[in-house]
């Protein structure tokens, strides 16, 4: 997935994406999704969160932001190493929405919702076990661990 030597170009596109994290809203939406967020389901997420609410608003801005990013990053316009190197809020993001992801595909009748995403987190895991094999599922477990707690 990566095109083998990062450039200045990559370096930017990382900066730009990182000052996009610092934006206020996105800001208090990353905050609060880290913390707070919990659905094992679509239909509890639709619950807790329902359309409309303060918290539904966050929960489709950190998900979209991430999954926009992987698209970023899957098209080939980031280098994927350089990216992973730098970042891992993704991947926490991913675990806590995997539960429900085919679940709300099948609900909404569209198989690429946060595809992105998913690929994105497939890529980062394998990078991972590359640079030291059974990381990815240390990772994995520690970002479980963290759901789980609350």
């Amino acid at each position: 997935m990566s095109r083998n030597v990062p450039d200045y170009e990559d370096a930017n596109l990382i900066l730009r994406l990182y000052e996009e994290r610092r934006e206020p809203k996105l800001r208090e939406a990353r905050e609060w999704f880290i913390r707070e967020f919990k659905a094992t389901s679509f239909a509890e997420l639709a619950k807790k969160y329902p359309p409309g609410s303060d918290e539904n608003r966050m929960v489709r801005m950190m998900v979209s932001y991430w999954d926009m990013v992987g698209a970023i990053v899957n098209a080939k316009i980031l280098d994927s190493s350089l990216f992973f190197q730098t970042t891992g809020e993704h991947l926490i993001v991913w675990e806590k929405i995997r539960p429900f992801v085919a679940e709300q595909r099948e609900a909404q009748k569209n198989p690429l919702v946060y595809r992105n995403l998913e690929q994105l987190a497939a890529a980062h895991y394998a990078w991972l076990d590359q640079q030291h094999p059974g990381l990815a599922e240390t990772r994995m477990q520690f970002f479980r661990s963290l759901i789980d707690r609350k």
